[in-house]
C-alpha cells in the first residue's frame, strides 16, 4: 500500500458535480495542465455498477471498497493508497459497506 495522492496541482475543475445513483456517488471532473483528465469523488455505502469507455485506474484516498471486474466472480478489496485498474469498454461493480470511499479516477 502506498500513500494516497494528497493533492493535484494546476487543474481546471468543473464546478458542477457529477451525481450518480441518486447521490450515492458524487464526483467532479478535472483537467490537468497537460490535458490529462481525472475525476475526484466519493461513494457512499452501496453496491453500484459502472460502465467504462476508456481504461480507468481507481485510486483510493480514504475509506475502502470491494470491487469486482466484469467477467470475474471474485470481490477484491482496495483502500486508501491502493489502486485498481478497469479495462476500457467494460464494467465493474463496487461495494462500500463502511465509511465513504473517496477516490481519484485516472482516465487513460
Amino acid at each position: 500500500m502506498s500513500t494516497p495522492t494528497p493533492n493535484l496541482s494546476n487543474v481546471s475543475v468543473a464546478t458542477k458535480a457529477n451525481v450518480y445513483f441518486d447521490g450515492k456517488c458524487v464526483s467532479h471532473s478535472l483537467v490537468l495542465a497537460d490535458g490529462t483528465k481525472k475525476s475526484v469523488g466519493v461513494i457512499l455505502p452501496s453496491t453500484l455498477t459502472f460502465n467504462t469507455g476508456a481504461p480507468e485506474i481507481m485510486e483510493g484516498t480514504a475509506g475502502s471498497c470491494e470491487y469486482q471486474l466484469a467477467g470475474s466472480n471474485e470481490w477484491l478489496r482496495a483502500g486508501a493508497g491502493e489502486k485498481f485498474s478497469v479495462p476500457g469498454n467494460s464494467s465493474f461493480q463496487i461495494r462500500v459497506t463502511g465509511e465513504p470511499y473517496s477516490y481519484i479516477c485516472h482516465f487513460g
